[in-house]
């Protein structure tokens, strides 16, 4: 319910508002978790030693409490967002910047099981392998939300095709990959990155399709907000303890 609540909202043209969960795969965390604060988490096994497995009873807890839970996937092969795919609410996919490459994940996350020739020719043009196969993939990847990243000027100039994908709703742009591309690494207030990002932004939402980058701090993250991004990604659950407990201590620590 919580992962069509999601899509429903992006397909309506709300803004959503999520985190990443990179550390914590401890259920309870969840308790800790302000109402009305976030419609989604993506858990990521990036840059640490977890496995997404690792984070499955975190999904459930998620869901417990109405947030979305998506994984980003480890490769961008289509069998491996297809696993994601079945077992949370949806797939986040690195450095996604070729069409064809792109068109066979989204399938890969929004048409399985479909598979091989009979996938080909439903790709080609529409020729399901029955009405009964189209109603069974269209029920059962229903409530499945795909989001690609856009992590290079080549998936920038590839951005409007990408859009018009069955199954993409949103795009999401990882400022570290995308400024080592550009030639600025890690320059998060540059003014190219900036620009960069509108024109996703503005070329996503014309096609009615969300777009938003990950941000740590809550500047960086509401400049691109007011620019117009409608997938709101700041931080991770690591980060924002560690800017709370900085904020309080050099607090009590002045005395």
């Amino acid at each position: 319910m919580s992962a069509r609540i999601l899509k429903n909202k992006l397909i309506r043209g709300d803004t959503v508002y999520g985190t990443l969960i990179q550390h914590s795969v401890t259920p309870s965390i969840v308790d800790f978790f302000p109402d009305n604060a976030l419609d989604f988490v993506i858990v990521t096994a990036e840059h640490n030693a977890l496995d997404l497995a690792d984070f499955l009873p975190l999904r459930y807890a998620l869901n417990a409490k109405g947030i979305a839970c998506l994984a980003r996937t480890h490769s961008r092969e289509p069998d491996d967002v297809a696993k994601v795919c079945d077992s949370f609410d949806g797939a986040v996919v690195p450095y996604v910047e070729d069409y064809e490459h792109a068109k066979r994940l989204a399938a890969a996350a929004v048409y399985r099981p479909l598979k091989g020739k009979a996938l080909e020719q439903v790709l080609a043009g529409g020729a399901w392998p029955s009405d009964a196969t189209e109603k069974y993939i269209e029920n059962k990847c229903a409530d499945t939300v795909f989001i690609p990243m856009i992590e290079s000027v080549e998936g920038v100039k590839n951005l409007d095709k990408i859009c018009s994908i069955p199954g993409v709703h949103a795009v999401f742009v990882g400022p570290n990959d995308i400024t080592v591309n550009m030639g600025i690494p890690n320059e998060y207030d540059h003014p190219d990155l900036i620009a960069i990002l509108q024109k996703i932004i503005d070329d996503a939402n014309r096609q009615h399709v969300a777009a938003g980058c990950w941000f740590g701090t809550p500047e960086q993250t509401l400049r691109t907000q007011r620019q117009g991004a409608r997938l709101v990604v700041y931080a991770n659950e690591s980060l924002i303890m560690k800017n709370a407990m900085a904020e309080a201590f050099a607090l009590f620590r002045k005395g």
